[in-house]
């Protein structure tokens, strides 16, 4: 379970700090950053922010599932569901990873010189 949850309160702090707005000024900031987010994915629209990751919605279709204490059919309704995305730079820095270069392979290039067998 993570230590610490980030709230809006946290993101306006944080904005205050880093930028210098007022406090009013930083959290109107983030509300509005949020709100414009939100408004872009009910309008169907994917969301992408570089070195985070992609939010976008996706239609799921009607299907059979299964009561798992009786066992019995049960209709699952359409629905959409919010699906996020991180990126490459996000993953690589949740596992502690340095950035690898723009442009560069992820893969670690195998070891020269010395021959197997």
């Amino acid at each position: 379970m993570p230590a610490k949850t980030i709230t809006r309160a946290d993101l306006s702090e944080a904005v205050y700090q880093e930028v210098g707005l007022s406090r009013n000024e930083s959290a109107a900031l983030v509300e509005t950053v949020l709100n414009e987010i939100a408004e872009a994915l009910v309008r169907g629209e994917m969301v992408k922010i570089s070195s985070f990751g992609s939010f976008w919605v996706r239609q799921k279709g009607q299907r059979i599932g299964r009561n798992p204490k009786t066992g019995d059919e049960v209709p699952i309704l359409p629905r959409k569901v919010l699906v996020f995305r991180p990126s490459h730079v996000l993953k690589d820095r949740v596992n502690g990873q340095p950035p690898t270069p723009e442009g560069a392979s992820p893969i670690a290039a195998p070891p020269s010189g010395g021959s197997v067998g």
